[in-house]
């Protein structure tokens, strides 16, 4: 697990076993705010092991920016602490959070111990955390899933983007349309540094310009996975659709990027044929 300070008391953790995911800590004098948690219970008992060798004991709450199990499932490792996220998080989890860790279980030992920890605060729009001089805003940001959020650090304006920033857009679970006016969003915020739900943080002079060209992205693969439909191609055809051809680098996440890539043309094309919107 590779960590890094990012500000007076911000910290970022970062994931060796999975997909760079990102995870935060916000120290305050009452403990920390940790947002979002790492993929593999023995990585997020290193952020636990971080916080005791800062001389806190416990944090007091964690964000889960939204349900997918490489942010979430180390919640339950932080015993006492409250657990806040979007309402419809807390929903699929209650839905679905059992049935997919029993399937990740099945395939990885190592989350034999991790059990779903289910939101105790739960809120729509807008939210924010008070702690003497420090301000968390949290936002819904839908688009990746109905139920991601974002987390502000206010003042030193970090934005934790969740999933709804990535060095590629992925929309499998969500919307592109709620994805293009959640990146519209992100740079009304205005945000000094973004924190990627995975891989490398964004400063400030490359925010707009990374931010503008997923929305880029999500047009290209609209319009590509359209023309393959209107020729009467086959889903098989899309693996012809490079990520560079759509504007993205095939490089981050050690190439995983690719295969999320192919995964945004095939949830396309299948919600066009169903919908025979093409």
């Amino acid at each position: 697990m590779k960590r890094e300070r990012v500000a007076e008391d911000v910290y970022v953790f970062y994931s060796d076993a999975y997909a760079q995911a990102a995870a935060g800590v916000v120290l305050i004098p009452e403990g920390a705010i940790v947002i979002d948690t790492l993929p593999f219970p023995d990585e997020t008992a290193e952020i636990l092991r971080f916080l005791e060798g800062q001389g806190i004991p416990r944090a007091r709450f964690v964000v889960n920016t939204h349900f997918h199990g490489d942010h979430s499932y180390g919640t339950c490792l932080f015993q006492g602490a409250t657990v806040i996220s979007h309402r419809f998080c807390r929903e699929a989890l209650v839905q679905w959070g059992e049935q997919r860790l029993a399937e990740a279980k099945q395939q990885m030992p190592a989350m034999q111990d991790v059990v779903v920890r289910f939101p105790d605060v739960v809120f729509d729009e807008e939210m924010h955390i008070h702690f003497g001089k420090r301000t968390l805003r949290l936002i819904h940001l839908p688009g990746h899933t109905e139920d991601s959020i974002g987390v502000m650090v206010e003042g030193d304006r970090i934005l934790f983007s969740g999933d709804a920033v990535m060095p590629v857009p992925y929309i499998p679970w969500g919307n592109r349309e709620h994805l293009r006016k959640s990146l519209a969003i992100v740079l009304t915020m205005k945000p000094e540094m973004i924190v990627q739900g995975h891989g490398e943080i964004l400063l400030r002079g490359e925010v707009a310009e990374t931010v503008e060209s997923s929305v880029k992205y999500l047009d290209n693969i609209e319009v590509r996975v359209a023309e393959v439909i209107k020729r009467g191609g086959t889903e098989a055809e899309l693996r012809k659709i490079d990520i560079e051809a759509c504007g993205r680098s095939r490089i981050p996440l050690d190439g995983l990027v690719s295969q999320l890539h192919q995964a945004n043309l095939r949830a396309i094309y299948k919600q066009a044929k169903r919908s025979r919107a093409f």
